[in-house]
This record gives structure tokens, C-alpha cells and sequence, in this order.
């Protein structure tokens, strides 16, 4: 993130949460179409991912059905720069949650659960509603330049109750292991974009895709249950709509995944389970596409093949026996999702 990108988070901390709602909003709107039209890196690699998301479009249709997907991704930032100032009342009133039943037969019990999601949505505004009416929130920040975006980030997710691991602070693994063996809590990881280039190579939409393996290694590391969760924008009308203040609301859609055998090698079992989270996860994708907030490479195909080695040699060098490190994941916005827009 250029020092540039970061003065202009800074001011926006600052300015969005004094102007009204509507006014955001409709920059956010104006930014999105804007990055759309300039059709720069993050746009193009949009719309590759969306194609392959849904290959019964058109060339235009995947064109027109990216700016719904850059006014989604902008929403979110408009959003989130907004959150700290909302009411309780007004982000209750932005959420809707199904398969609440199955996941607090977990919590209820005093343990915790794990969340498998995607950039979709927005995320912040789950875990802010989430860790009030389920269970207190844990998730892993990824360190961002400036250190002033990512204190920014922290204050904020902090601030509505969520209590964050930083990426490089220390064994971060182990941390979510004591995270995961104790409750009720909730434990959330976005996962669905690999960053260590140690993740669990999957199908997705008919090709190859790689992904975190976090999700799946704490869930066969400590046990505790596992859920994918997909997080989608609707329309709000009515009542709801005047009590959000907002058009805009999220629905949280809980699934659980599958346990595999205790006798299937460790391996098989951290690829089995993240197949089965993110085969779900992709009907949420497929319905949604443009709640997908993917910007970035995630296919193996587009990965750029001599880096994408180099990284693997340097993880298998640098992971410790166990590997604990294979459960790395991504879990908020970073560098490249700024400079792709």
C-alpha cells in the first residue's frame, strides 16, 4: 500500500463516520464505477475470476456483472469506515442469520466453533453483530502497511468486541489451537485465497484453485466443529430498512461441514474438509457472484508459475515438522486488495 493509499484511509476514519449515510454510499458507488471503468489490474482479474464463476456468460455480461461486483467490494470499505459509529440496534437490524440452530448446539455447550468464510460480504459487519448475539469473537488480522491502517483496523474490530491475533506475532497456529479448545467462542478465517503458498489445492467451479488449509488443520488439530459460512449483500425494504439505516444488509447462511474418519491420514483428511467447506461455499459464490471480493489470483491456472515455486520451496523449507504452519490464513483486507481496485 503506497503512503498515498494510507493518508486517504486515514482520512476516511475520519470523515465518513460525520457524513450521512446516503452521501457515502453514492462515493462509494462513484469509486467503484470509476475503478470499473479505468478497467486496471484488480478489475481485469475480477472478471476472470467471475468468468470462470459462471462460463454461461457472455464476454458483456461478465463486464457488466464486474461492476456489481466493484460496487459490492467498494460498499464493503464504505461500510466498514462507517461500522464504529452504528448503533446496536442498527447493525441488528442489518443482519439476518440462518442454521443459527446448528451452530449453538456448539456454543450453547461452551465450545467453540469454526468459521470457514470467503471474501464475500462484509465480514466485520458479521462479526460485530455475531459476537453480541452467538458467541464472543477471535479472528487472525493480517498486518498491513502503514502500521496506521492496520492500528485503524484494529481499533475498529476491537472496539465492537472482537478480539484479534495479528499475522507474525508470535505462533499464531498455536494461538488459534488454545482459541479452538476453549469456548464458547466463535472463530472465524477467510480462507478462500492462499497466502503462504502452503494451501490445499481444491476444485473450484471445474478447475484447479488453491486456498487456506486453516480452517481444516484446527479443525482435525483440536476437533471442534466446523462450519462454512457465506456472507451475502440483500436489499433492505420496509421497517427493516428505516431501523438499519440502510438499503443494504447482509445475510450469514451457517452450513455445517462434514467430520472425516479418524483413520484417514492427517493430509487427506486437512483436503478432504476443505473441499467439502468450500464446495458449499461456492453455491454461495455461484448464486452471489458479485459478493465475491476476488481481486487476486486464487486459481492455479493464472498463477504466476516461477514465483508461485519459488514460494512453495521457501514454505516446505521454512515449516516445521508438525507443519502447524500449513493452517496460515488470510483473514482481513490486504495490500493487494487496495492497489487492485
Amino acid at each position: 500500500m503506497s503512503l498515498d493509499a494510507g493518508r486517504l484511509y486515514g482520512l476516511a476514519w475520519r470523515v465518513a463516520p460525520r457524513l450521512p449515510g446516503a452521501f457515502v454510499r453514492g462515493l462509494c458507488n462513484v469509486g467503484a464505477d470509476a475503478a470499473w471503468l479505468l478497467h486496471g489490474t484488480g478489475v481485469r482479474r475480477l472478471e476472470v475470476n467471475l468468468a470462470r464463476v459462471r462460463p454461461e456468460l457472455s464476454r458483456g455480461d461478465v463486464r457488466r456483472l464486474s461492476r456489481a461486483g466493484m460496487r459490492s467490494y467498494v460498499r464493503y470499505f464504505g461500510e466498514t469506515f462507517t461500522l464504529g459509529s452504528l448503533t446496536e440496534a442498527q447493525i441488528d437490524a442489518r443482519v439476518r442469520a440462518t442454521g443459527l440452530e446448528a451452530l449453538r448446539v456448539h456454543t450453547d455447550a461452551g465450545r467453540t466453533a469454526l468459521l470457514a468464510l470467503g471474501h464475500m460480504g462484509n465480514w466485520d459487519l458479521a462479526g460485530a453483530w455475531a459476537t453480541r448475539h452467538i458467541a464472543p469473537v477471535t479472528t487472525v488480522a493480517e498486518r498491513l502497511e502503514p502500521e496506521e491502517v492496520f492500528q485503524d483496523f484494529l481499533r475498529l474490530r476491537e472496539g465492537l468486541g472482537l478480539r484479534i491475533l495479528a499475522l507474525g506475532d508470535g505462533d499464531v497456529f498455536r494461538d488459534l489451537v488454545r482459541v479452538a479448545r476453549s469456548g464458547p467462542g466463535l472463530l472465524p478465517l477467510l480462507a478462500d485465497r492462499d497466502l503462504t503458498a502452503r494451501g490445499v489445492e481444491v476444485d473450484l467451479f471445474g478447475h484447479r484453485a488453491r486456498v487456506a488449509a486453516g480452517p481444516a488443520a484446527l479443525a482435525v488439530s483440536t476437533g471442534a466443529p466446523l462450519f462454512a459460512t457465506a456472507i451475502t449483500y440483500e436489499r433492505l425494504h420496509g421497517a427493516r430498512r428505516r431501523a438499519a439505516g440502510s438499503p443494504w444488509g447482509i445475510r450469514i447462511d451457517f452450513i455445517p461441514v462434514p467430520e472425516v474418519a479418524d483413520d484417514v491420514p492427517r493430509a487427506d483428511r486437512v483436503r478432504a474438509i476443505t473441499q467439502a467447506w468450500l464446495d458449499v461455499l461456492a453455491e454461495a459464490i455461484h448464486a452471489r457472484p458479485q459478493d465475491w471480493h476476488m481481486l487476486q489470483r486464487v486459481f492455479v491456472d493464472d498463477l504466476d508459475r516461477a514465483r508461485d515455486a519459488a514460494l512453495r520451496a521457501a514454505a516446505t523449507a521454512e515449516a516445521p515438522a508438525e507443519a502447524p504452519a500449513d493452517a496460515t490464513v488470510d483473514a482481513t483486507v490486504g495490500d493487494e486488495d487496495v492497489r487492485g481496485a
